[in-house]
């Protein structure tokens, strides 16, 4: 997804002019958001060339299917393959600059852990003016702490799982043991079998593991730590069944507005619309948690989402269950954003395990 080995390939086979005047073209087209001419080109390279010389590289980028001309008299603008060979091959990202640091920093220190999502996403949207987001930890891929039950009725427990932050998540389940007449004291009993089992390992693994244990001590002697076997599958699986709420925290929509590609209502209700669709967003987010460091999507990665036109620069956070990032036009200053994004997602981590 985040850069091919054809992509690598031609960036390697590209001309040192060639790339110099790529980079110029992207720059220029960052800071302009409209085609860019072999003129102004000439001007930002930094060894002189001239501007005949800057249009035949520029055909040749052209037949790479790098760089195209939108319309007959206009300059050119980078493609989306232009684009996705720059941020992975050319692209040199700097650092944050100390007065973003200071700021970023202050405004950590000034809340809470339990505040530091949401704020993450404000962050983002406030120095990169593009829609910032976070997705928090789902539940499946956090490790558990341990289990404990309590019972409501004749037919319904409350599953409480804890992960090893020390949150809690409930589950209402129904008893599949109701018929046995099971006490608290023997909830209490099967809840510390539980424990030992699903300690240090994810809620998908402990699914796993229990299915394992439950189909080998079946019709066999040991029928409590069957029940208590049965009793915590119940359990994880209702809590693989429905998620905790909303996953994705999206600050502000609003910074999108200042960006000259989404002037067109009917793009913007497409883009807020593929937002309101947060849980398909949060599946192709979630595919991003396998990888390491900032990642960067974009084109036809994005538009089966609803995103089309839209890039994405995305991190994982705390210990790789959550992502934060943002989603804005592929128009998108590279190089002050994923270290944005690299050091906003070092803050979060800090806070969450300080």
């Amino acid at each position: 997804m985040f850069g091919s080995e054809a992509g690598k390939a031609l960036a390697e086979k590209l001309t040192e002019r060639q790339r110099q005047v790529l980079r110029a073209l992207v720059a220029a087209y960052v800071g302009a958001a409209t085609p860019v001419g072999s003129r102004t080109i000439a001007e930002l390279l930094s060894v002189p060339l001239s501007s005949a010389s800057v249009r035949n590289t520029l055909a040749e980028l052209s037949e790479l299917g790098l760089i195209e001309k939108p319309h007959a008299s206009a300059g050119r603008v980078p493609t989306t393959e232009g684009l996705r060979l720059f941020v992975h091959c050319l692209l040199a990202p700097g650092e944050v600059g100390q007065y973003a640091r200071r700021s970023i920093d202050r405004r950590f220190d000034e809340i809470g852990v339990h505040e530091a999502v949401r704020l993450a996403s404000q962050v983002l949207s406030d120095h990169t003016q593009q829609l910032g987001f976070v997705v928090a930890p789902r539940i499946e891929r956090l490790a558990l702490r341990r289990v404990s039950f309590v019972r409501l009725s004749e037919d319904r427990l409350l599953a409480v799982l804890v992960d090893e932050r020390g949150q809690a998540h409930q589950r209402v389940i129904d008893d599949p043991l109701r018929d046995a007449r099971i006490d608290q004291a023997d909830l209490d009993r099967m809840a510390t079998a539980l424990s030992e089992r699903v300690s240090g390992r994810t809620l998908r693994e402990v699914v796993e593991v229990l299915r394992i244990e439950v189909r080998s001590l079946r019709n066999r002697a040991g029928r409590v730590l069957e029940s208590a076997l049965l009793l915590g599958l119940r359990a994880a699986e209702a809590a693989m069944e429905t998620p905790d709420g909303n996953a994705l925290v999206i600050a502000t929509r609003l910074a999108l507005l200042d960006q000259p590609e989404f002037a067109d209502p009917e793009r913007l209700r497409e883009l807020f619309g593929a937002l309101e669709q947060s849980e398909r967003l949060v599946d192709l987010l979630d595919q991003l948690l396998d990888g390491q460091g900032v990642s960067v999507a974009l084109g036809d990665e994005l538009e089966a989402h609803g995103l089309t036109g839209c890039a994405m620069v995305a991190a994982p956070y705390g210990d790789a269950t959550g992502l934060l990032g943002v989603i804005g036009p592929t128009r998108m200053d590279y190089g002050r954003i994923i270290p944005l994004v690299g050091y906003c997602s070092q803050q979060v981590t800090e806070k969450l395990t300080s």
